[in-house]
């Protein structure tokens, strides 16, 4: 007699290994059930990939590593035409950090790129009330570390949300439940030029996308939730926003 491939079945060799082959046999099946449907979930521990993107200047040139200077936030977009992204050079290398989604979902957040290892990229939504930089004005910055403070701090003014990009940005103060995710970056050392390739960590793109809808078609036209093409556009912090609010430490 025939069985159906995740119906449970008996075995002859006694029952630890029968009960060992029946949870495996019904943890294939659940995620031969997963791929079917074609919603296989994705746990923050994985890369999340999406389009590889070059950055570039204004004038389409790229970007070199090496033009990333340590307290100099720039910014781009990625992996979609809305989602804003920090990228910084730290003053030292910065290694990978094993962080925690809000979900309790544990992942590494990556080390840096470049000569130094200095590089790296982290969302600029914030994970409390997910403001970001707008081309008016910006809530959300990069400043020089306080007292106690890592030497760059990213810093939500709205609800004084602080993050440290040396570790991942992980949160060092405020309401925030989770760190911003990391930007994946791959850096191709011969033409000194760095490549966005996916993310990790707890994205936040649906909540934002449904909660500023209205504002980012109006801010970006109609391609506002495309995903970025082959290449996307870094600028300084003073060209992206045209104001950034201070806030104190």
């Amino acid at each position: 007699m025939q069985h159906d491939a995740c119906e449970p079945r008996s075995f002859d060799d006694g029952p630890a290994n029968d009960a060992r082959r029946t949870l495996m046999q019904q943890a294939a099946c659940v995620a031969g059930a997963w791929a079917a449907s074609g919603m296989l979930p994705t746990l923050a521990g994985d890369a999340q990939r999406h389009p590889r993107s070059l950055l570039v200047h204004p004038n389409g040139q790229p970007v070199s590593a090496k033009q990333v200077k340590a307290g100099e936030p720039l910014l781009f977009n990625y992996p979609f035409v809305a989602s804003p992204v920090f990228l910084l050079a730290l003053d030292g290398a910065v290694r990978d950090t094993e962080l925690v989604t809000e979900a309790k979902q544990h992942y590494a957040a990556p080390a840096g790129v470049g000569a130094g290892r200095r590089i790296v990229a982290f969302s600029a939504i914030c994970a409390h009330k997910l403001m970001y930089p707008t081309p008016a004005l910006s809530f959300i910055g990069v400043r020089r570390g306080g007292a106690g403070e890592p030497a760059q701090v990213i810093h939500c003014c709205g609800d004084n949300s602080r993050y440290d990009p040396a570790r991942g940005a992980s949160v060092i103060a405020g309401p925030a439940p989770q760190p911003l995710a990391a930007i994946l970056l791959e850096w191709d050392a011969g033409r000194d030029q760095l490549h966005a390739v996916g993310t990790r960590g707890g994205e936040m793109f649906p909540a934002f996308f449904e909660k500023y809808a209205f504002r980012l078609e109006t801010e970006l036209g109609r391609r506002w939730r495309d995903a970025v093409g082959e290449t996307t556009v870094v600028k300084p912090a003073s060209a992206y926003s045209r104001q950034w609010q201070s806030c104190g430490a």
